[in-house]
């Protein structure tokens, strides 16, 4: 199919997709984080490159970071101008390259048959970046001098097509030429295809280099504490110190303590602790407590004979029978009611249990790891946890962190379970936007790890396949905060508000309208407000302050306000 080029298309739509957030001292192209920097900064790298490498090499290593920014351009191509020619969406590339302030790149002949696997396609550049340095630094060159913007265009148009096309820049304004000139053939209708394709290979050295640290991490994963499902994946200070007290307590017999918030993974610690311990081989047994009712939890744990109960049929064999010689995980171990408490500390003491409705104590060897989310020493103030079984559990304890304080941890584990969720459901994304993994970082993660597989499996499933995952395919509820964009003229102008400004008054207006049918005074929604805030924070002051925007001594007052207003005045 070919084309006449009189323009390309209007490039209002990719402007649009330019954000500059000065609040926080962010730039993004759609999802992704943008720099915006003094082409001096890239001539200087430039130029230490040549000093250090020499031309050849750092031709070769500038031409691939060019091939990757390409790539990165190109999932926006055909997101962007969906209903769009072909040649409309392909425009997309030299638009940005436009829009990047790289090159003016013209395209003057686009000629493609995918078909038949034929591409001729020209554009013309003028005032090159690289030209401009190459000449500035060097003088005038014999041979073409563009190569991250040729890496660019080869790295876009094979993104684009899903099939490697490369180009060649056949004249130079570092040579001399007016502007230059670039040509693009799928790979296999270049004579010297396969010699051009090479030089986006790695070098030599950087291929040894990677070829090293390949072995030093499957040295490091070897290292690391796994279970069934691979090994406990972070790099946090936090994480790898719960990992070394995983590790040290591991080769021992020593009954651990897992403490921590729902959803950081305390099983995955716990398995991981059986596969590296002696036990290995033996089973692996794990029981929620908070799921078992109090009348059930005892046979359960120890088993019970036959006619212990109504409805014990035959005997029943219990969670610590079926892990011995193993390891034993009591999750959730601060709902387990007090008889059950006491048996269980019978068995910690003395190896032995005794089923339901038995006489005769049976000996067992298993390696007990306690995990809770629940505050341990104020249950046993409030009488709900024997204080004599929290001795005996708090020999080795290990707090592992909440997502939240482990943030450099968090892109790691989304990639890990976006590769497992691609296998699961037979589709592939290319990765997160850097917005998406801004997101994720700055959210407070209340589900921790559980929450964080949820919402990479919902975002795989919403996004189209083999494009990046979004911020809006993540948190349904976000929206752009409109900040500042670009014109045709090239001035940044304010993103239009009105209809979040609508919605915000509308909640008010509910808002207020809720008031009036409870028939509430201000002070009295003001003391609802302020309880409810207490109370989704688990009592923490500190927390629900945070949560209201004042500090924890303005709760406090307003709280002592409010209980003063409700106690009569003694003087009536």
């Amino acid at each position: 199919m070919s084309y006449s080029i009189p323009s390309m298309p209007s490039d209002a739509d990719l402007r649009s997709l330019v954000r500059f957030s000065t609040d926080d001292g962010l730039i993004w192209l759609s999802g992704q984080r943008m720099l915006l920097m003094h082409s001096a900064t890239l001539m200087e790298l430039r130029k230490e490159l040549m000093n250090t490498l020499g031309p050849v090499h750092t031709r070769r290593v500038l031409m691939r970071g060019g091939y990757a920014a390409g790539e990165r351009d190109a999932l926006l191509a055909r997101q962007i101008r969906p209903n769009g020619s072909l040649f409309e969406m392909f425009s997309v590339g030299p638009q940005l390259h436009r829009l990047e302030g790289a090159v003016r790149a013209t395209p003057l002949v686009f000629d493609v048959d995918e078909n038949a696997g034929k591409l001729l396609c020209q554009v013309r550049w003028e005032h090159s970046w690289e030209a401009e340095s190459q000449v500035r630094e060097w003088g005038p060159q014999s041979e073409p001098a563009c190569w991250m913007l040729l890496g660019y265009a080869s790295g876009y148009s094979s993104a684009f097509f899903r099939k490697q096309v490369l180009f060649k820049e056949m004249q130079c304004e570092a040579c001399g030429h007016a502007s230059c000139l670039i040509e693009g053939r799928f790979v296999h209708e270049w004579p010297d295809g396969e010699q051009l394709a090479r030089d986006y290979l790695p070098d030599s050295m950087l291929v040894r280099l990677d070829d090293l640290h390949s072995q030093v991490e499957a040295l490091r994963t070897r290292l690391q504490p796994k279970d069934a499902q691979g090994p406990l994946l972070g790099q946090s200070h936090a994480f790898q110190s719960a990992v070394e007290l995983l590790r040290k307590a591991a080769p021992t017999q020593v009954t651990v303590l897992l403490t921590g918030e729902t959803g950081v993974g305390k099983e995955r610690f716990a398995s991981a602790l059986h596969s590296m311990s002696a036990r290995a081989d033996k089973p692996f047994v794990a029981v929620n407590c908070a799921a078992l009712p109090d009348e059930l939890i005892e046979s359960e744990l120890f088993g019970a004979e036959k006619g212990a109960f109504t409805g014990a049929n035959a005997t029943r064999i219990g969670r610590f029978e079926r892990a011995n010689g193993g390891t034993l995980m009591l999750d959730e171990l601060g709902e387990m009611p007090l008889p059950a408490q006491a048996k269980l500390l019978r068995v910690l003491q003395t190896g032995e249990i005794e089923r339901l409705g038995g006489t005769k104590p049976i000996k067992v060897d298993v390696r007990v790891v306690a995990a809770t989310n629940v505050d341990l020493e104020k249950a046993v103030e409030q009488g709900r946890f024997r204080a004599d079984l929290l001795y005996r559990l708090n020999v080795y304890p290990i707090r592992i962190p909440a997502l939240r304080e482990r943030v450099d941890d968090i892109e790691l584990l989304a990639m890990h379970l976006l590769q497992k969720f691609s296998a699961l459901h037979g589709k592939h994304v290319a990765g997160l936007t850097d917005r998406a993994v801004a997101a994720l970082r700055s959210h407070r993660w209340p589900g921790n790890v559980r929450e964080l597989e949820n919402l990479m499996e919902r975002g795989l499933i919403l996004s189209p396949a083999d494009e990046l995952i979004d911020v809006s395919a993540l948190f349904p509820q976000w929206r752009d905060a409109g900040q500042t964009s670009v014109n045709a003229q090239g001035f940044l102008c304010s993103e239009e508000r009105q209809p979040e400004m609508n919605e915000q008054k509308a909640g008010v207006s509910d808002f207020y309208d809720a008031m009036q049918s409870e028939g509430l005074s201000l002070e009295a929604m003001e003391e609802k407000l302020l309880q409810e805030a207490v109370r989704r924070a688990g009592g923490n002051l500190a927390a629900a302050a945070r949560a209201l925007g004042m500090t924890r001594p303005q709760l406090s007052y307003r709280l002592s306000r409010t209980r003063d207003r409700a106690q009569p005045d003694s003087r009536e």
